[in-house]
């Protein structure tokens, strides 16, 4: 994965690949020179999907701004 494709996964392709990395670590029969290699995209993998979940907060709150009637509530799902 190189970095410019690394930089266009969503957020849902981000976790998936943290998983995929996961994976392969607690495997434990990766060589350690593989092993540090994988820690270290799991790792900006990680910073990637935080700052996914940033802005999303972000949009959310300037959404929510621009509407002064709408307020903050505990999410409830809909149960079938």
């Amino acid at each position: 994965m190189t970095k410019k494709q690394n930089n266009s996964l969503t957020f849902e392709e981000t976790l998936k690949e943290l998983e995929m990395i996961v994976s392969k670590l607690e495997m434990g029969n990766l060589p350690l020179d593989e092993a540090l290699n994988e820690f270290e995209k799991g790792v900006k993998l990680a910073k990637q999907g935080q700052v996914q979940l940033q802005q999303a907060e972000q949009r959310i709150q300037i959404l929510l701004t621009e509407n002064d009637d709408a307020s903050l509530t505990d999410f409830s799902p809909i149960e079938n």
